[in-house]
């Protein structure tokens, strides 16, 4: 037996904690998130078996097959009939109407239920039959797949003979997107990109991952409880070994090493410790609170989806949460950017006046062809006398109906034109832009209606119930950048026109003829009062003109390489030389509450900008209606006007001084930047001015436009960019974004062209409005009006933060709690790697025990009630700046957890240092333990001892010496001459684990209450 014991001592474990203690907090949190990615991609693999499976007809060899959608290829011709989705992207051929157009629906695509017009390619457009199909013979050339659904450069090259083939161009406007669903009968087409080529699927990769600033400090946090875990592990590496350096220690009597061990490296062994501390202190790391913080995130954003308060009966539309990872970011920003047109305003146009030529024309107010009450006859003020003031009028009102992209809605009943002006109420116009509507609609008041465009011609309703034909030439359609359109006509005599509408600022300078300066002084006027205006002009084209116009926009067209950069140049000759008309007057009203909302924001001390493509004067007096701007504001320019007049540096620079002068006289508020002594400040900027700021400055010029632009907004109360392209939207936002202080910063808007600035920003809101769903579908959350973002922020921003915070905090609070008394319990037990807690407690501590209450806690918790929040705004300042996850609240929560830990350790110990565990597992503090000292013939040299509790057994043991006490009998002298003892149990590891373990391996002595008790000896 004695022989064979360093034998059994070798087949000890190493580690502190058997591998599932420490293994199954990690692999349930592994395993939660890949049940929850599982199911997703099971979800998706269902979906796309489904899709793939569905049927489709081809025409093959002159005949209908039909076919699963998998089986598709590039060339292939598919008929597509009524309400059908098409199965890849198709460029549209022929349909069975006779002007070759189909309606489409692309609400799966981006959000817009409004039908769209797709034309049939010229040439094929008159097949009906599978025959005719099958016996085309064509090519086409396009670009590369990409995910832009608004883009498409084609073309088409059609051989009917020998002859050189017929080249056609293709764009947008040939082109179906799978996904989208027709709404007209059978239609023929053939397939361009399939599969994962279509633009549907280039559109599945997901927007850049946004990360909240919580989980950056719960990141940071993380590190400093990592190097907390390697210095413990360190201290007690360093200090078991000084223990041990002291003789007899290393190697007591109970617990000979082998040979082999004796030989074995030092630092291995030294390493080999360090690990298993390690191991046992890994505990402090909170594994499962990415788990917990997934879940509070995601079962909380229900709560914004739940709010009865945020859901609009008028559209019967609530809140969307599109990511529940940015929860806690909504009670943290500090800069909101907004788009002006259907965000702050209703997008709902009402055409209030025109001018032609001076004189002023005010209709009926009307709206969406709808008359209000109290509005009766046309009121024309200064109508013309002379004939070519007549003709000029009449030319105006012609414009603007042909002038456009608007589409009237089918009537079955209706199949010839309308021969009344009466009737013209009947017609629902359609468009994807509401002013045109609003144009349309308004012109019509004042006795001109358009009613429909058919076979390439477009017909209206003079005032004199004629009905006028115009063929409808050339569309030079809208872009951001022109901010114009125009269209080329021939009328029923002969005679060629372009008409030209669009902002003021680009037909101007276009414009050689016309009374310019009235009409600019009536633009001006109405920009004042918060009208959008546009100018509208024209030029007469002789053939020879016409000829040349054509021939450059085909060559444009036809172009596969730099399209766009051509037709750009093609339709700079072409609108040029123009003779004024006149100008027109839409009003957006503000919508409901835009200007409590954005007060109560500025409250709350965050800062509002407002980024619109409109002009100056026109969003200046939003601003002013929604108290962005007050009265009191004093307004500084930074446009394209003053640079005329100054240099950007000079401005600049004139502008610091302004708001910088003030600054150290003024009591300024840190947040919003209001002053508290009456004198604010608002900038307005352009995008022309904008382009010079952010221009890269040239090699050794002085200063940073930049860092200046950016001083003066901060001292500002409020900024207003207008003439903004998209694209300088998200620069604005990436400037304020990445400047010194990384602000949070929230982007909201409802039109495609706020998509990069909601994407740009760390939180993005789209508004559900009239200009499609494509900010909806980009960003983050979706809103029905701008009023509830005061509550989303305010209230639910508030909430999510506080919850959050206090999740991630507690966390780190009560894994201190529970890993510390394990590091100072090896003080006691000679830095032995033993454990103070049972395995149970190990693993489920984290799991279970701690996690699932914190979480009730963390999706209830209302510290304060949300109708407070709402009604003092200046509550969401005491959350700003990550209040509560800073280094200093961190620092306390992870002492307030050590000093638990003491009073948990040390309160356990003196309360047990005089008192027993009887076998019934009653603590009895009046039994004085180690009466019988000199029974054991073990000792050991006093030192601190610990008390280690069992059921059966109460063991006061210290790392050197002790004396046991054990009843009379037998079973004394029996426990050390018993096989038990030399029996391979694994026990006997360390000088201090060893003793009560190998005593308490002698059942001869559970017979007693007082089984085994060591204590100080003598």
């Amino acid at each position: 037996g004695a022989e064979d014991a360093p034998f059994h001592l070798q087949l000890i474990i190493d580690t502190p904690t058997s591998p599932v203690t420490s293994g199954l907090p990690l692999f349930f949190v592994i395993t939660v998130t890949a049940i929850k990615q599982g199911y997703e991609d099971w979800l998706r693999h269902k979906a796309d078996n489904a899709m793939n499976q569905c049927p489709v007809h081809f025409i093959q060899h002159s005949k209908l097959v039909r076919k699963q959608s998998r089986k598709l290829r590039v060339g292939d011709i598919v008929m597509v009939k009524e309400d059908e989705t098409f199965p890849c992207d198709l460029i549209f051929l022929s349909s069975n109407r006779a002007d070759g157009t189909c309606h489409v629906t692309t609400a799966s695509l981006d959000g817009e239920s409004s039908h769209k017009t797709h034309y049939a390619v010229q040439d094929t457009k008159g097949f009906r039959t599978e025959e005719e199909i099958g016996g085309l013979q064509a090519t086409i050339e396009c670009e590369q797949p990409q995910p832009d659904l608004y883009k498409f450069v084609g073309r088409i090259n059609i051989y009917s003979d020998l002859s050189d083939p017929v080249v056609r161009p293709l764009g947008s406007e040939n082109l179906l997107l799978r996904g989208a669903t027709l709404k007209n009968t059978e239609k023929i087409f053939v397939a361009i990109y399939t599969g994962m080529e279509t633009k549907m699927a280039l559109n599945y990769q997901s927007k850049s991952q946004k990360r909240s600033a919580v989980e950056k400090s719960m990141n940071v946090f993380l590190i400093v409880y990592l190097c907390i875990l390697v210095s413990k592990a360190l201290v007690n590496t360093v200090l078991k070994y000084v223990w041990q350096s002291e003789p007899f220690r290393d190697e007591p009597w109970y617990n000979q090493k082998t040979q082999s061990e004796r030989q074995r490296n030092l630092f291995l062994r030294a390493f080999t410790d360090f690990l298993a501390f390690m191991v046992l202190f890994n505990y402090i790391i909170p594994v499962s609170m990415y788990v917990t913080v997934e879940m509070q995130k995601f079962l909380g954003s229900y709560f914004i989806t739940w709010d009865e308060d945020m859901f609009d009966a008028e559209t019967g539309e609530g809140p969307l949460v599109n990511t529940s990872d940015l929860n806690e970011e909504l009670g943290q920003v500090e800069y909101v950017f907004t788009d002006k047109t259907g965000t702050l305003t209703e997008n709902n146009m009402e055409f209030k006046e025109c001018c032609i030529e001076g004189h002023v024309y005010v209709p009926h107010v009307i709206c969406n062809g709808q008359v209000l009450p109290d509005s009766s006859g046309i009121d024309m003020i200064d109508s013309f006398s002379s004939v070519s003031g007549r003709e000029r009028e009449e030319l105006f009102f012609r414009a603007l109906c042909l002038c456009h992209t608007v589409q009237v809605k089918d009537d079955d009943d209706v199949d010839g034109p309308r021969k009344s002006p009466d009737s013209g109420k009947s017609c629902v116009y359609i468009s994807s832009s509401p002013d045109e509507v609003a144009l349309v609609e308004g012109v019509q008041r004042l006795g001109f209606t358009f009613l429909r465009l058919k076979d390439n011609y477009m017909e209206l309703l003079n005032r004199e119930s004629d009905v006028e034909r115009f063929e409808l030439l050339e569309i030079l359609s809208f872009d951001s950048v022109r901010r114009r359109m125009s269209v080329i006509v021939k009328s029923a005599t002969g005679d060629i026109y372009l008409f030209c509408k669009g902002a003021d600022s680009s037909i101007f300078p276009r414009v050689i003829e016309g009374k310019v300066e009235q009409i600019r002084a009536r633009v001006e006027r109405n920009a004042v009062e918060g009208l959008r205006t546009l100018c509208v002009a024209y030029k007469k084209l002789n053939p020879e003109e016409y000829e040349g116009v054509g021939k450059l926009l085909q060559a444009a067209k036809v172009a596969l390489q730099d399209r766009e950069k051509k037709l750009a140049e093609a339709y700079e000759q072409i609108e040029r030389d123009l003779v004024l008309l006149g100008a027109t007057a839409v009003e957006d009203r503000l919508q409901e509450k835009a200007a409590d909302t954005i007060e109560a924001l500025q409250k709350a001390g965050i800062k509002v900008w407002v980024l619109t493509g409109d002009k100056m004067e026109t969003a200046a007096a939003t601003c002013y209606a929604c108290r962005l701007f007050r009265r009191s504001t004093q307004l500084l320019e930074l446009t394209t006007k003053r640079l005329e007049e100054q240099s950007l540096h000079d401005v600049l620079f004139e502008l610091s001084k302004t708001v910088l002068r003030h600054s150290g006289s003024l009591t300024r508020d840190p947040f919003s930047g209001l002053s508290t002594d009456g004198q604010d400040y608002g900038l307005i900027i352009d995008g022309a001015a904008l382009s010079l700021v952010l221009k890269p400055r040239e090699e050794g010029s002085s200063g940073n436009y930049r860092e200046l632009f950016l001083e003066i907004c901060r001292n500002c109360s409020a900024v207003l960019c207008c003439r903004m392209a998209p694209l300088q939207k998200a620069q604005i936002v990436k400037l304020i974004k990445f400047s010194k202080e990384h602000p949070i910063t929230l982007a909201i808007g409802d039109g495609a062209n706020d998509v990069s600035m909601i994407l740009e920003a760390h939180v993005g809101i789209g508004v559900i409005g009239k200009e499609g769903r494509q900010a909806a579908r980009n960003s983050d959350y979706a809103i029905p009006k701008f009023k509830h973002l005061k509550k989303m922020l305010l209230v639910h921003g508030h909430f999510y933060y506080i919850r959050i915070a206090e999740l991630v905090q507690y966390f780190f609070y009560k894994n201190v709690c529970f890993i510390f008394p394990q590091f100072l319990y090896q003080f006691f037990c000679g830095f032995s790697q033993q454990t103070l807690y049972d395995t149970a407690y190990l693993t489920l501590y984290n799991i279970t025990f701690t996690s699932l209450p914190i979480l009730l806690y963390s999706l209830m918790e209302q510290h304060v009630s949300a109708d407070a929040l709402k009604r003092d705004p200046v509550l969401y300042r005491d959350i700003a700046k990550n209040a509560l996850l800073r280094w200093r609240v961190f620092i306390y929560w992870t002492f307030l957890g050590v000093f638990d830990a003491l009073v948990f350790f040390f309160g356990a110990y003196f309360m047990f240092e005089n008192t027993t565990v009887t076998s019934n597992g009653q603590v009895s503090t009046s039994v004085v333990l180690c009466t019988c000292a000199t029974l054991a013939g073990i000792a050991w040299t006093p030192a601190v001892p610990f008390l280690s509790v069992t059921s059966e057994q109460a063991v006061l043991f210290t790392p050197e010496k002790a004396t046991v006490s054990a009843p009379p009998g037998p079973a004394t002298s029996k426990c050390f001459s018993s096989p038990q003892w030399n029996r391979p149990r694994g026990l006997c590891r360390g000088p201090v684990a060893s003793a009560p373990r190998c005593l308490a391996a002698c059942p001869g002595w559970f017979a007693h209450p007082l089984a085994c008790a060591f204590s100080p000896g003598v």
